[in-house]
């Protein structure tokens, strides 16, 4: 059976990993990570998936997520705490699932599993900081020429220069900045909605869902698709790898503070969206807030710092999910070539990461499709990696017996969402297929 490479923490031998993923971070840091990993602008796009659900399936998706993917994460963080006490500290999600799983095709089937999410996420919030600028300077220039395509090319430079930060840890600080802008905007949104659906110029409230049956279905696999890839995060193992060792109980208390944010944040943004907007509800809640077909829903001075909140949040986004995919490269790389990515010789790096931005950002300018990228990411990407993949390595590693409560659970729960991924991603990539006429290459609006 074919063995996948081992993880090796010689700098001489695999440099790509320890220059990426020095292991010298606090609790609080993996807490800052992973929210940033997890409470990012797309929670802006909670209200448009509880168009596909309505009230009470949407509350219930939305719970039922966010308590799943806590004990995933958990129950991922043991099988690490595990493994390095067996003397094999690994510090890549696809090393740990080969190890654990025992097949050298793990490894590839998870680097092409995190590379797809990485880019997606890579693509999404490029995609979304354009907009949010377009959003900006729409308002300051009705009778603008710019189009989004440019503002999604300005979006780009700033990332190339920012994908320069040589480490998984530097970004600690830059995370810190993102949790409370996260905290910021949301409250800022939330404020924005409110007043929205109180004003005269408020919507009309219709929260009904499709008439067709077979619309309602498609529809909800599409959003509960959505809001996987909301709570997402297919990154943990390179997250834990950040903290000093031993990391026993540390990414425990960095999820506790993830998930505290994320029930102040999520909660309140889809609640107040939808009340607001109902089934008339953008995949960027800050478009419906401002209608091209009348005068803005709220004050423009909460509007302009909410964008600017979000545009700065995507930066941070955009690099934490890049560290991961600039580790895969790098590494590849230097196995072709050894010792290329020593700290030293920095321009095999900037090449690379540079192309990958450049690439990210042309897509996102090509097709944008912000809220149809979300579905087909959650379906394809977290659904597997953070529904699945935790569970399996949870019963493989502790081998609970088949009596036990939680070897049900875990059964139950990957049964369950393999069935929603494969439904979300046909669903998803139907709305894909179906919106591909609404739109031309480098189009200036993104399609819902």
């Amino acid at each position: 059976m074919a063995q996948p490479p081992q993880p090796e923490l010689r700098l001489d031998s695999d440099a790509g990993a320890v220059f990426v993923l020095e292991s010298k971070g606090k609790w609080w840091h993996a807490g800052f990570h992973l929210t940033t990993a997890i409470v990012g602008p797309t929670i802006l796009t909670l209200p448009y998936a509880f168009r596909g659900l309505g009230w009470i399936l949407g509350f219930f998706c939305l719970t039922v997520m966010g308590c799943v993917t806590f004990y995933s994460y958990y129950l991922m963080s043991l099988v690490l705490d595990h493994c390095e006490k067996a003397g094999r500290r690994h510090i890549r999600f696809r090393e740990l699932a080969a190890d654990v799983l025992g097949s050298g095709w793990m490894f590839y089937f998870v680097i092409f599993i995190q590379t797809a999410i990485n880019t997606g996420v890579g693509i999404g919030a490029i995609l979304l900081a354009g907009e949010c600028l377009q959003i900006m300077y729409s308002n300051l220039s009705p009778n603008g020429s710019l189009k989004l395509y440019e503002f999604i090319a300005m979006v780009t430079v700033v990332m190339i220069a920012l994908s320069q930060i040589p480490t998984f840890h530097s970004l600690r600080h830059l995370n810190f900045a993102s949790l409370v802008l996260s905290l910021g905007y949301t409250f800022l949104v939330v404020g924005a909605c409110i007043h929205a659906g109180l004003s005269k110029n408020a919507p009309h409230k219709d929260y009904s869902l499709e008439s067709s049956s077979s619309s309602r279905v498609f529809s909800a696999f599409t959003s509960i698709s959505i809001i996987a890839a909301i709570f997402g995060n297919g990154i943990l193992p390179e997250i834990q790898a950040t903290l000093a060792p031993p990391a026993t109980g540390k990414m425990f208390k960095g999820l506790l503070m993830c998930y505290s944010v994320i029930l102040v944040t999520f909660y309140s943004a889809s609640v107040s969206g939808y009340w607001a907007f109902g089934n008339k509800s953008n995949s960027n809640i800050l478009k419906s807030l401002m209608p091209d077909d009348g005068p803005s829903l709220a004050p423009t001075i909460v509007i302009g710092l909410a964008v600017i909140f979000v545009l700065l949040q995507l930066l941070a986004i955009g690099l934490v999910y890049s560290q991961v995919a600039y580790e895969i490269m790098e590494k590849q790389s230097a196995d072709v070539n050894q010792g290329m990515f020593s700290k030293r010789n920095l321009i095999p790096r900037l090449i690379l990461r540079t192309l990958y931005v450049i690439f990210c950002g042309f897509m996102a300018a090509m097709l944008p499709f912000f809220g149809d990228i979300n579905g087909v990411i959650g379906a394809i990407g977290f659904i597997p990696l953070d529904f699945v993949l935790p569970m399996l390595l949870y019963n493989m590693t502790y081998k609970p017996k088949t009596s036990s409560l939680i070897y049900w659970i875990n059964l139950f729960i990957m049964v369950v969402f393999t069935g929603a991924g494969i439904m979300g991603a046909f669903s998803s990539i139907r709305k894909l297929v179906v919106d591909a006429n609404k739109f031309k290459l480098f189009s200036s609006d993104v399609v819902d």
